[in-house]
């Protein structure tokens, strides 16, 4: 055993310490006796593939049927169906709660016997409750590993030798094997363009780039995450930084090229892991001297790793910014981290600076460290009367800190240097979940005023309460190792955070109370730890909570906005069905409306999967439920304004990605990161929808382009517009004569094309009937489920509806557009590489027919990669490879007009001006990511990762 898994590292104390207030328990009474159990049955699959069962499983009755299934396969412990296999949420918490107490218990956190048992029992109830979470490793390891890692995050450190570049192979590797993810800054690597002492030139930190990928690559199938979560930085003035900036967008071609050949590109396929540096996202270190250069159109120098002198030619300030909004547009790499803002919030500049982060940019702290995280759920603090509970709170915030606090000493490391500064600086990860489900269920839209005022004192109290509990730590145990060289800006940046508080904008926090004590909370810190110091460097950072969410059963995760107004609630013993979310009949209920206007405005919903148009919501309220995508989808700057007004209370950062329509551009792009920077964001990361070739289904087709500007760009002849626009008007016309319908009966004799098809393992066969035009207008199905069975019976009804449709001129898009992406049991994987994966018969029997009816602009809108669609992708990719065929990237490019029209940075409050939300056009299956892994289920983007809402698994480091 090394010295980073030496649990007697930490000083095993005796003397007085802490005293523990109950708040939610009763000493002689164990928290489980509070609450009502039942048995059931655990089931993770799609269709008959059945990806994990366990019966009998003890749960809460207040626990959902999802929170079972993915608690039961992910963090119950012991081999399925051995006797030692729990199978009780209480063997769960009391194995964790417990074993954390006794850590506290042996290493004289407390100061009697009794504090000891308090606190046990009120973080037992707390969890019990859902009221909070720890990140997966904790569940996955204490208590049952003999030396558990309790950490999901860690920063990595490389040296300019090849000894030391080696080892960060090893490092990364114990890392991935371990379930968890790293962050590394490569920037001390020299150039591609620098000299070797014995001659010749170096590699370039982007070609061993090449070999870590695939080593992460090869890892991620053998440990306990499907996918290595792994960041790679560079600094902006690296001499190889442009080659870092189109590494991936150049992979995004090649891959392009693959899947347009037939090759199987989903994140999981055959073809798609011959593509390099998919395994890590990559960011770019900017620093506000780099910033500043753009807004004046200055040069920009990169500089030689080993001498600090300028090297190479140097380039627009501008020009790279836009490299980078290109890459970015192109393939959501890189994003963006602002070194200066980062490194002037960092505690302990003395002992090193701050170069990067963990792979979902949350976690920024020195190299060689480590950080455990847990998570609060707001809407457990929401009063009856919409009020937020401050005294709850704050108790939580005691009792959670203290417990991730006590796990830092007794917990394992992968690395001995990680251990020592784990120990040495203990930082924290406190953050929270459900933010966007408790302003929506107050009536605020989370792009607004209010919502950011809320936010902001939310967060300002948790990270206020979360120092001075620290600070209380620190008087009792002592405080944390380095804290001594590091007392005077550790206590500065205390000062910058009470004075941020101070700021908040009254008239935007309607919480009055709750400003308060956020304001008060910050007083007490500053004053507690000049007194004694603090026992942790860093306590709070905003993680995207993507598994642990699922267990608090919260309706949005992290900082994020409701992703969608429906969810899919997993039913008891299988299946799944179609939800207004909770939050939504509780915002109306906030607004006034009447429990008969709920029922019908949620019947909308339910139907149409929108608020728009539901009956009797009034225009001023639609703003409240503007949600992550689709129509009303929240605009850039909306996701940007928000981050900017929490990070000033965030230890530190956000991990949080900006949803960016398909249609968005590349100036839109670099606007986002010219006003991240203006609002104080320390990173951001953009996706732009339909940007990666591995995403499983395109969600947004050019529909903005009308007939016109197509032919102004030579895609249409005049003729043809001619034609397109006369067409158009006989439509009309017929629509205002309104001429009834008439049966146009199939031919005696067609002519039909038969399909074999395969849903989850659910086979059947469609054949459709054709006019003598080549016209479809009729389908049956045939072999579907066993004779005289409900499924059989449903999907010929089904058929012979949408025959008779088609017949009396329904046009198919139509009915395509109404069909498609509904979701049902049966769903899953198919065997057919146009249509990879349905989510129910009627979507994928709707999308295979317009895969041979309709013409490639629906097919390519539908996500349906036929011939004519990889033809067409071929000819786009190709025209966006022309100007990036050299290493560096495309040759220089003028800015577009008004792109950059500031002179000189902004102030970061006038970064929060409240814009108009951008709505873009109809968005079809952005809740769709990779197929996952694990039970064939569809994962959803949650921050730089994607988590799979059946079984929980993420592919991130949490």
């Amino acid at each position: 055993m090394d010295a980073s898994q030496t649990a007697a590292s930490s000083t095993i104390r005796t003397g007085s310490a802490l005293s523990i207030a109950r708040k939610y328990t009763t000493p002689g009474v164990h928290p489980f006796e509070t609450v009502d159990w039942e048995l059931r049955d655990a089931r993770i699959g799609h269709g008959d593939r059945v990806s994990f069962e366990q019966k009998d499983v003890e749960f809460p009755k207040t626990w959902s049927q999802n929170a079972t299934n993915i608690v039961s396969q992910k963090y119950f412990r012991g081999q399925l169906d051995s006797p030692t296999r729990e199978r009780s949420v209480k063997q769960m918490i009391g194995r964790v709660a417990g074993t954390i107490a006794d850590w506290g218990r042996q290493r004289g956190y407390f100061d009697s016997a009794e504090d000891g048992d308090a606190f046990e029992a009120e973080l037992t109830y707390i969890l019990l409750h859902q009221m909070a979470a720890f990140n997966s490793p904790v569940w996955f390891n204490v208590g049952f590993e003999e030396n558990p890692q309790c950490s999901a995050c860690f920063i990595l450190s490389v040296e300019d030798t090849m000894d030391s570049i080696l080892d960060w192979n090893t490092r990364e590797g114990r890392i991935f094997r371990g379930g968890s993810g790293a962050g590394i800054n490569l920037s001390n690597i020299r150039g591609s363009m620098e000299p070797l002492s014995k001659g010749g030139t170096a590699s370039g930190p982007v070609s061993f780039m090449r070999g870590a990928d695939s080593w992460a690559g090869t890892i991620k199938s053998g440990g306990k995450t499907r996918r290595a979560a792994k960041m790679v930085v560079l600094d902006i003035d690296h001499p190889d930084v442009r080659e870092f900036i189109w590494c991936k967008a150049k992979e995004e071609d090649k891959a392009a090229a693959l899947r347009d050949a037939g090759f199987d590109m989903s994140i999981d396929g055959d073809g798609f892991t011959s593509i390099q540096y998919q395994n890590a996202n990559n960011s770019v270190r900017v620093t506000d001297e780099f910033m500043r250069a753009v807004a004046n159109d200055e040069m920009w120098h990169f500089k030689a790793r080993k001498t600090g002198e300028p090297i190479g030619e140097p380039v627009a300030a501008r020009q790279l910014l836009q490299e980078m909004a290109e890459a970015g547009w192109r393939c959501a790499d890189p994003g963006i981290q602002y070194d200066t803002i980062i490194n002037q919030w960092h505690t302990c500049p003395n002992s090193g600076r701050i170069n990067a982060s963990n792979p979902c940019s949350e976690y920024m702290h020195v190299d060689d460290s480590a950080c455990n995280l847990a998570s609060l759920n707001l809407m457990k603090f929401r009063k009856a009367d919409g009020s937020f509970d401050v005294d709850q709170f704050e108790h939580c915030v005691d009792i959670v800190l203290l417990a991730q606090e006590i796990v830092v000493g007794p917990s394992s490391y992968p690395t001995e240097e990680i251990g020592v500064n784990a120990r040495a600086f203990r930082q924290l990860g406190l953050g929270y979940a459900n933010l966007g489900a408790y302003l929506m269920s107050n009536g605020m839209a989370y792009d607004s005023d209010n919502g950011r005022g809320t936010a902001a004192a939310i967060t300002a109290l948790m990270t206020g309460r979360a120092y001075l509990q620290s600070a209380k730590v620190a008087q009792a145990i002592g405080p944390y190792e380095r804290y001594a060289e590091n007392r005077e800006p550790h206590n500065a940046v205390m000062r910058m955070h009470r004075d941020a508080a101070y700021t908040i904008n009254d008239e935007f926090s309607t919480d009055t109370p709750l400003l308060e004590a956020a304001r008060t909370v910050w007083d007490e810190a500053v004053t507690a730890g000049e007194l004694y110091g603090y026992r942790n460097a860093q306590a709070t950072v905003l993680a995207p909570t993507g598994t642990i969410s699922f267990l608090m059963d919260c309706d949005t995760t992290g900082v994020e906005p409701d992703f969608s107004l429906v969810k899919f609630k997993e039913l008891v013993g299988g299946g799944q069905m179609t939800i207004v979310n909770r939050t939504v009949p509780l915002a109306l209920q906030t607004l006034g409306y009447t429990p008969e206007q709920v029922s019908q405005i949620e019947a909308h919903i339910n139907e149409h999967n929108t608020i728009v148009g539901a009956p009797g919501l009034l225009d001023e309220h639609l703003p409240v439920f503007d949600v992550a995508v689709g129509a009303r989808a929240i605009s850039h700057m909306g996701h940007i304004n928000m981050m900017g007004a929490v990070q000033p209370f965030i230890s530190g950062a956000i991990s949080k990605t900006v949803n960016m329509p398909q249609d968005a551009t590349v100036e839109d792009i670099a606007d986002a990161y010219i006003k991240a920077w203006e609002g104080g964001v320390k990173a951001l990361a953009i996706y732009r929808d339909g940007s990666k070739t591995a995403q499983a289904l395109r969600t947004d087709a050019e529909m903005g382009k009308d007939a016109g500007a197509a032919a102004a760009e030579g895609l249409y002849t005049q003729e043809q517009v001619d034609e397109l626009v006369a067409e158009a008007e006989m439509k009309a016309k017929l629509k205002e004569a309104g001429a009834p319908a008439t049966r146009k009966r199939m031919p005696r004799e067609r002519q039909s094309i038969t399909h074999k098809f395969s849903i989850g393992g659910h086979e059947g066969y469609i054949t459709a009937g054709m006019y003598e035009d080549g016209s479809v207008g009729e389908i049956f199905l045939t072999d579907v489920g066993k004779e005289g069975s409900t499924l059989r019976g449903m999907m010929n009804s089904f058929a012979t509806a949408v025959s008779i449709a088609l017949q009396y001129g329904v046009p198919l898009e139509t009915l395509v557009s109404k069909f498609a992406y509904m979701r049902f049991e049966p769903e899953g994987i198919t065997q057919n590489p146009e249509i990879p994966f349905a989510k129910s018969m009627p979507d994928y029997i709707m999308r295979w027919l317009a895969s041979r009816f309709l013409d490639a602009d629906d097919q390519e809108e539908l996500g349906i990669l036929t011939p004519a669609v990889r033809a067409r992708k071929v000819a786009q990719d190709v025209s966006l490879s022309v100007t990036s065929s050299d290493t560096n990237g495309p040759a220089a490019a003028q800015p577009a007009p008004g792109l950059f029209t500031s002179t000189a940075p902004q102030a970061p409050t006038e970064a929060l001006t409240e814009l108009p939300p951008v709505v873009p056009a109809r968005m079809v299956g952005l809740d769709l990511g990779p197929a996952c892994g694990q039970c064939g289920g569809m994962m959803q983007r949650t921050g730089s990762c994607y988590t799979c809402s059946s079984c929980g698994n993420n592919t991130g480091c949490g």
